[in-house]
């Protein structure tokens, strides 16, 4: 199955159009905590400006299967 990952907040959206072919929920989950890792080395000291922001799981038909808060994950 295909899964984006979108990041998202109250105002914005960062629409991920690409998306990412995984075997199962788990492995979704998986590729999400390495974007959250790679978006934590990317932006650094400036975690304080991601607050309120969350990265949401979406499957190709565009139902949302997991959301996970990046003020929680980003510290």
């Amino acid at each position: 199955m295909r899964c984006y990952f979108h990041l998202v907040n109250n105002h914005e959206e960062i629409l991920d159009d690409e998306g990412v072919e995984v075997r199962d929920l788990k492995d979704a989950m998986a590729q999400a905590q390495k974007a959250i890792s790679e978006l934590r080395q990317q932006i650094g000291d400036e975690a304080e400006s991601w607050r309120g922001w969350r990265l949401d799981v979406v499957c190709s038909e565009g139902s949302l299967l997991h959301s996970i808060p990046l003020s929680a994950t980003l510290h």
